[in-house]
């Protein structure tokens, strides 16, 4: 296991202990963030109630690489694929498929912009896409999921 993983799994699991059962957030019991892809649903809802406090830059990079990380982990978990670090973008990517195809998703954009953007940007519905690509793919495709 190479570093970039070990950390994105250490920080998932700081989110979860973290979050798992947090009064302030009564929609995430203490099982839920169980990595199933039915835990992005209070993921998301999460997310939604974050948009709503107006977050500084700090903050909002915090949660979206933590946070991120959960995504990433529940994504791997249950349909497969490598983390790689971006340079140009200082943030990670999950690529599945290597060798043969490419299907990518960057969990901390997505999730800042879940936050900044509202519903448009859906967790669930991003990890979804993710899972339908990966199973359409064909060699030699090169998919990045926006």
């Amino acid at each position: 296991m190479n570093e970039l993983m070990k950390d994105i799994i250490h920080t998932a699991d700081s989110f979860v202990k973290n979050f798992s059962g947090n009064s302030d957030f009564p929609f995430i019991g203490r099982d839920s963030l169980d990595y199933s892809v039915g835990s992005l649903k209070a993921v998301d809802q999460l997310l939604e109630e974050l948009g709503d406090l107006g977050m500084d830059e700090d903050s909002l990079f915090n949660a979206a690489s933590m946070i991120g990380c959960y995504v990433f982990e529940t994504a791997r978990k249950n349909y497969g694929g490598e983390y790689l670090w971006v340079n140009g973008e200082q943030q990670p990517m999950l690529v599945a498929g290597l060798p043969d195809f490419q299907v990518s998703i960057r969990a901390w954009e997505k999730v800042r912009g879940r936050i900044t953007n509202g519903v448009e940007d859906n967790i669930p519905f991003y990890i979804a896409g993710y899972k339908e690509h990966i199973a359409q793919a064909k060699k030699g495709d090169f998919i990045a999921i926006v």
